[in-house]
C-alpha cells in the first residue's frame, strides 16, 4: 500500500467519501509536535467532526508486547521509548477504554487503520491552557483534572486496549523507556549549550544516580501499583466541557501513547507543565488533593517518587527542546528552557536527590541552563 505524500490527499478524500463525509468542508487545524495533522470537518447538516491523518509510514516502528530490549534498540526511538508511532489503533484502543470509564475521550466515527485515517468526535477548542490564559481561575480546572486521574487510577489497567475491530497493547513504561528519554540529555545538551561532550566518568555517574529512580518507575509499571497513564497529561491536552457532569467535564486529547506507569507520571505532567507556569501553592494543593483521593498510597514514598520521576521527566523534556532547537532549527522552544530547568532544580532540591543535584552543579554550569 502506498503512502507517497503526493497521493496522500487523494487517499484521504477517498476515505472520507467511503465514510459518507465526502461532501464535508475541510478546514486545516494547527497540529502538534508529531507527524499527525488535523482538519475540522463541517458536514452539510452542520455537524462538526475532526479528521485525523496519521501516516503510519512516517515514523519508526513501535514495540509490541514481546519485543525484547535489544529488538527495541534496533527498531529505534519509538520502540525504545514506548511511543505508539501515531498509530490509529492505539488511539482507538485508548479512547474506548477511557470512554468505558465514563470519561470524555473523543468517540471514533470512522477509521482506516492501515492507511492511518480517522474521523473523531469534535470536543471543541476550550483548552484548559487557553481558558487560563484568558483569565479563568486555574484552581477549579486543576481540581477537575486531578479528580479525573483519581477516577482513572481506581481501575486496574488492562493488558490490551480493545476497540470495535481490534486491540492495542498497554505496555509498561519500563526501565528502557525511562532511560531512553533521560539519557538523550547527555547527547543533546552539549550540542545545544555549546558544552564539551560529557566525559565517560560523568556519564557513568549519571547512570548510577538515575538507576534507583528508574527502578521505582519500572517496578510500578511491572507490578500491581501501575496505572493507565495518559502520558501527556497537561493543560494543552485537556478541554473544558461544562455541559457535562463530574469527571466527564474534562475532555481528553492526545492519549494514543498511553502506557502502564507509576501513579505519579500523569500528575507530574499536570503540575509541572513545561509550557506554562503553575503556582507552587496550587501545585502543592493539587498534590495533596490527589493523595487524599489515593489514600492507599504511602505519602512519603509517593512524594519521593514524584520528585524523582519529575526530575527525570524534566531532563527528558530538556533533551526534546534542545533537539528541536539544535537539531531541527526551531528556536521557539528556547522560551520553555528556563521553566523546565527551574522544575528540574526544584525537584533536585528535595531529600534523597542530592547526588543528582551535585552532578548538575558540577557538569552543567548555570550559564548553560537556559
Amino acid at each position: 500500500m502506498s503512502f507517497d505524500v503526493n497521493d496522500r490527499d487523494a487517499q484521504a478524500q477517498d476515505f472520507l467519501h467511503r465514510s459518507g463525509l465526502g461532501g464535508a468542508h475541510r478546514t486545516p487545524m494547527s497540529g502538534d509536535a508529531s507527524t499527525r495533522r488535523y482538519e475540522r470537518l463541517l458536514t452539510p447538516s452542520g455537524r462538526s467532526l475532526i479528521f485525523m491523518d496519521a501516516p503510519p509510514a512516517a515514523e519508526s516502528e513501535p514495540a509490541g508486547p514481546d519485543t525484547t530490549p535489544d529488538e527495541r534498540r534496533a527498531l529505534g526511538y519509538n520502540a525504545m521509548a514506548r511511543l505508539a508511532a501515531c498509530r490509529i489503533d492505539a488511539f482507538a484502543g485508548a479512547s474506548a477504554f477511557l470512554r468505558g470509564l465514563g470519561l470524555s475521550a473523543p468517540s471514533i466515527e470512522a477509521m482506516d487503520v492501515p492507511l492511518g485515517f480517522a474521523v473523531i468526535e469534535d470536543l471543541g477548542d476550550d483548552l484548559f491552557a487557553r481558558k487560563i490564559e484568558a483569565g479563568a481561575p486555574a484552581t477549579p480546572l486543576c481540581e477537575a483534572a486531578v479528580d479525573v486521574l483519581a477516577r482513572l487510577q481506581a481501575e486496574a489497567p488492562p493488558i490490551w486496549l480493545t476497540y470495535d475491530g481490534g486491540r492495542w497493547p498497554l505496555l509498561p513504561y519500563d526501565d528502557l523507556a525511562l532511560q531512553t528519554g533521560c539519557d538523550l540529555f547527555l547527547e543533546w545538551w552539549p550540542k545545544y549549550a555549546g558544552l564539551a561532550p560529557f566525559s565517560a566518568e560523568a556519564t557513568a555517574e549519571w547512570e548510577a544516580l538515575w538507576a534507583p529512580i528508574r527502578k521505582i518507575g519500572d517496578a510500578a509499571a511491572a507490578g500491581p501499583s501501575g496505572v493507565f497513564s495518559h502520558r501527556d497529561y497537561h493543560a494543552e491536552n485537556l478541554l473544558w466541557l461544562p455541559e457535562r457532569v463530574g469527571e466527564a467535564r474534562v475532555g481528553l486529547l492526545d492519549f494514543q501513547d498511553a502506557v502502564k506507569a507509576h501513579p505519579a507520571w500523569d500528575l507530574l505532567h499536570l503540575l509541572q507543565d513545561a509550557r506554562r507556569d503553575v503556582a507552587p501553592e496550587l501545585a502543592d494543593a493539587m498534590l495533596t488533593r490527589f493523595l487524599d483521593a489515593r489514600s492507599d498510597l504511602d505519602r512519603e514514598a509517593f512524594r519521593h517518587a514524584y520528585h524523582g520521576l519529575a526530575a527525570l521527566n524534566a531532563a527528558r523534556i530538556l533533551f526534546i527542546f534542545a533537539r528541536q532547537i539544535a537539531g531541527f532549527g526551531k528556536p521557539r522552544y528556547k522560551a520553555f528552557m528556563p521553566r523546565t530547568f527551574a522544575a528540574l532544580e526544584f525537584n533536585l532540591s528535595q531529600p534523597g536527590l542530592e547526588g543528582l543535584k551535585a552532578w548538575f552543579d558540577r557538569h552543567v554550569p548555570m550559564d548553560a541552563r537556559a
